[in-house]
């Protein structure tokens, strides 16, 4: 199986609550060339969001080239949530292919827990892609990774 864990697309600065931010004109275009790229390479069963707006936008991208992909929020990853929960939680779902969008840092523990190492951070919109035979801590192996034009 595989899954693909999703960083959001670059986000507006902190003028609102945390759930509320809005990717920005840049975030958006992020979205979309990690949405090409993944839906070049990859057909997710299955898309997994956190509850938040800017991962919600960043879905959007990948919803409008695969809209027959259903898609589920999962309450807990967001940036705060505890990997190893969330990573038990994800364990349940029974596909072949699942996506995951979210945030740093728990993208980034989720990747780590994944292939038993340190978590490295994502960049704004950056998509990585493991591949196992059952989903648990230390079982996974990276295969592919994007990550799509950066605000340097």
């Amino acid at each position: 199986m595989k899954i693909i864990l999703i960083r959001h697309g670059q986000a507006e600065d902190e003028t609102r609550p945390d759930s509320a931010r809005q990717l920005t004109d840049f975030g958006q275009q992020q979205a979309a060339q990690t949405a090409e790229y993944i839906t070049a390479r990859y057909r997710p069963d299955c898309f997994l969001v956190s509850p938040y707006d800017r991962a919600q936008q960043t879905l959007a991208a990948l919803q409008s080239l695969l809209p027959s992909v259903p898609s589920k929020i999962q309450e807990n990853i967001t940036p705060s949530d505890d990997a190893r929960h969330a990573l038990t939680d994800i364990a349940n779902i029974e596909v072949e292919c699942l996506a995951v969008v979210c945030h740093m840092s728990i993208v980034a523990n989720i990747a780590g827990l994944l292939i038993d190492d340190y978590p490295e951070s994502f960049s704004l919109g950056e998509a990585r892609v493991f591949e196992m035979d059952f989903m648990m801590a230390g079982m996974a192996r990276e295969i592919d990774r994007f990550v799509p034009d950066q605000p340097y």
